[in-house]
């Protein structure tokens, strides 16, 4: 058991999927189309 927790230690929980370009720029899309939908629906102000 004890080796079991010390195999993934300071491993980083092994997401090297998780790129931080890709996630950045998958944050920063979101962002832009919520402020799109945002700026549509205020057009009756």
């Amino acid at each position: 058991m004890a080796t079991l927790a010390s195999e993934g230690g300071g491993q980083g929980g092994n997401h090297e999927s998780l790129n931080p370009l890709i996630t950045g720029g998958g944050a920063f899309v979101i962002l832009m189309l919520l402020l799109w939908i945002t700026t549509r629906l205020n057009r009756d102000r």
